[in-house]
């Protein structure tokens, strides 16, 4: 348990996906001009990385990985299928942005509206399948191990650009010299906030 929770909160602090790795940039600058757009879309990151990276995780286990299918013959236990990583995670990736546009859609058609084109872009967007990948590549043990890495970046990314967005609104009403309005000033903002969050790498996990 101890660990799962360690995994949680290393996911949100230190191993975070826009200031650890910068993944998922596009969305972050794109959509972080207002604290309630960027609240719905780190809600639907959430969701979508909760569920993607332990379906990832049960697919590269009994499927994909090296002697994975021995559960279904011996005579399969020497098949490696991980060639084929990147295009069923984001055939499963895909999948789950169509559902969570399709909710969004159905129960709040203004923050729909307002998320315009960036709400199925979820779909491409590098921090989802970066989760799937670096769960691949950090050898999770267990199914509950994979979820809390799941749900822990997609809160760290949410974490993220709630921030950020904050800040934006705030900087509206301050002199900033003309040439640095925009995404000039939010990218100096974003490197201090990525600098911050590395002190976080002196907890022990």
């Amino acid at each position: 348990m101890q660990e799962i929770f360690n995994i949680f909160i290393k996911s949100i602090f230190i191993d975070n996906m826009i200031f650890a790795y910068f993944l998922g940039m596009c969305s972050y600058l794109a959509v972080s001009k207002t604290v309630q757009t960027s609240m719905g879309l780190g809600i639907a990151v959430i969701f979508v990385l909760g569920i993607t990276v332990p379906i990832d995780y049960l697919l590269n286990e009994y499927i994909l990985k090296a002697g994975a299918l021995a559960w279904l013959d011996e005579g399969l236990a020497e098949v490696d299928l991980s060639f084929l990583s990147f295009i069923l995670f984001i055939a499963i990736i895909a999948s789950m942005v169509q559902l969570v546009e399709m909710i969004v859609e159905k129960f709040s058609p203004a923050l729909y509206s307002s998320l315009g084109i960036f709400l199925p872009l979820i779909a491409v967007n590098c921090a989802i399948l970066g989760g799937s990948l670096f769960m691949q590549e950090r050898e999770y043990q267990t199914l509950a191990q994979a979820t809390s890495f799941g749900l822990g970046s997609g809160v760290g990314w949410l974490l993220a650009i709630v921030g950020i967005a904050a800040i934006r609104e705030k900087i509206r009403y301050s002199n900033v010299p003309a040439p640095l309005r925009g995404l000039g000033i939010t990218f100096i903002i974003t490197g201090l906030m990525g600098i911050a969050f590395m002190s976080f790498l002196g907890i022990k996990l």
